[in-house]
């Protein structure tokens, strides 16, 4: 039965250490930081896309600015006299003017476009870091917990080895293999008529069996299999 409970407590321990909540935590995390990122990258790209679009808008403004400056230098320098040549100029001053209220309106947009764009990213970016703090956190408690857990495996290990010394290699096979077989339990005490493991009471017949048999004699269950070992409080 030392031996039983200490395969018990090993079997929680390692079910202990496959399901640590951080490990749930971290791989939910993950995922969502897989997510923020892949947002980050498409607002990244947006932000970069609408960059490139406000230069070229400032390119044409800038230009069209400037040919209306020359153009009103030209008239103003008196340099064209012909009336014809005069109204033409005016005239394209004037679509000028509202190519460039035009483009500036673009170029409104697309900077109010770009700011967004640019929030939206500053906004991913900083949620990905902050996923990345708290996953060094979990990484840290996970790591903690792993090395407490497997520091105990180890002990239980030794305190196994030392709990098996001397059992027979038949019985310690025999136990080995109900394990496997019964969730673990390959051996149950005999508790007030009652066997431990499948919890099922023993009938008298079979209990005046085990009564009368030797004390070395490898007892089991009727019922689930289970090497029965017999104690004090058996009821026998």
């Amino acid at each position: 039965m030392d031996v039983q409970a200490l395969d018990l407590r090993a079997d929680q321990l390692r079910h202990q250490r496959k399901n640590l909540p951080e490990l749930a935590e971290i791989a939910a995390l993950q995922a969502d930081r897989t997510a923020l990122e892949n947002r980050a990258r498409d607002a990244r790209i947006v932000a970069d896309d609408l960059g490139a679009e406000q230069r070229r808008v400032d390119a044409d403004v800038e230009q069209v600015r400037a040919r209306r400056v020359r153009d009103r230098d030209r008239m103003d320098s008196g340099a064209i006299t012909n009336p014809k040549d005069l109204e033409r100029m005016q005239h394209e001053l004037a679509s000028l003017e509202r190519r460039i209220t035009s483009l500036e309106d673009d170029e409104l947009e697309v900077m109010a476009r770009l700011e967004d764009a640019q929030k939206d990213l500053a906004a991913f970016t900083e949620q990905v870091a902050s996923a990345d703090q708290r996953l060094a956190a979990l990484a840290v408690a996970r790591d903690e917990k792993l090395a407490e857990i497997d520091t105990t495996l180890a002990q239980v290990a030794v305190e196994r080895a030392a709990a098996a010394e001397g059992l027979p290699e038949d019985l310690a096979a025999l136990y080995e293999k109900l394990r496997a077989q019964k969730a673990g339990i390959g051996a149950a005490a005999l508790h007030q008529r009652r066997c431990t493991g499948c919890q099922l009471s023993i009938d008298a017949s079979e209990l005046a069996r085990i009564k009368g048999a030797a004390t070395d004699e490898v007892v089991r269950c009727e019922e689930c299999s289970r090497i029965l070992v017999r104690t004090a409080e058996s009821g026998l």
